[in-house]
């Protein structure tokens, strides 16, 4: 399965960044962890958090790239087959400081599509309403486009946004308060605030 990584990453004796970062030692590893290594805001703002790399989340990560993080730089679409995904996973293991006392894990996304239903995705969002929702999400986003710790949202591409926010309502993205917020918002909520945030960097 790691075919499919080697034209971007490398593993093993000899490792070194290449497109994406080399992949020794990642279990355990602090997202966005390797120093000089340019990742996305969205990877970035998750190893400040304190997100570490494990068995379950890099299942996660392999299973939708782009639902699980922002902006990720990592152009593959996903693997959606648990059983190729454990495989790739276990090998990967092998290439840790420590591989015996790392615990093996089932994968956790059990064949759950983690894309957005494209009806969702053809809501057209009011971006007057998403104005006026936006005052939680810019108490901690800045509408500068300023990155102060926390990923600028202004500019998105509205389907990325809302994609974000489906991953954070299922619990396929690993952040607590945003998962909560997101969990409050209905289909249209999440369609006026992509539409907004879209405009708002134009």
């Amino acid at each position: 399965m790691f075919d499919e990584c080697a034209s971007c990453h490398s593993v093993g004796q000899g490792a070194k960044n290449r497109v994406g970062p080399h992949l020794n030692g990642l279990f355990g590893r602090r997202a966005a962890g390797i120093e000089g290594f340019r990742y996305s805001a969205g990877l970035t703002r998750m190893g400040k958090d304190g997100l570490v790399w494990n068995f379950d989340l890099l299942d996660r990560y392999v299973e939708n790239p782009k639902a699980f993080t922002s902006d990720t730089r990592m152009a593959y679409k996903g693997l959606k087959d648990a059983g190729q995904r454990a495989d790739l996973l276990a090998y990967l293991r092998r290439f840790s400081d420590d591989p015996a006392n790392i615990p093996e894990a089932a994968p956790t996304a059990s064949g759950t599509d983690h894309s957005v239903d494209p009806t969702i995705l053809a809501i057209q969002g009011d971006p007057d309403y998403g104005e006026y929702l936006s005052s939680e999400c810019t108490s901690c986003h800045q509408l500068s486009g300023d990155n102060d710790g926390i990923p600028p949202i202004i500019g998105w591409p509205a389907e990325d946004f809302v994609v974000a926010m489906h991953a954070y309502k299922d619990k396929f993205r690993p952040h607590p308060v945003m998962q909560m917020m997101a969990g409050r918002l209905s289909n249209e909520e999440i369609a006026a605030l992509a539409a907004y945030f879209a405009a708002a960097g134009s």
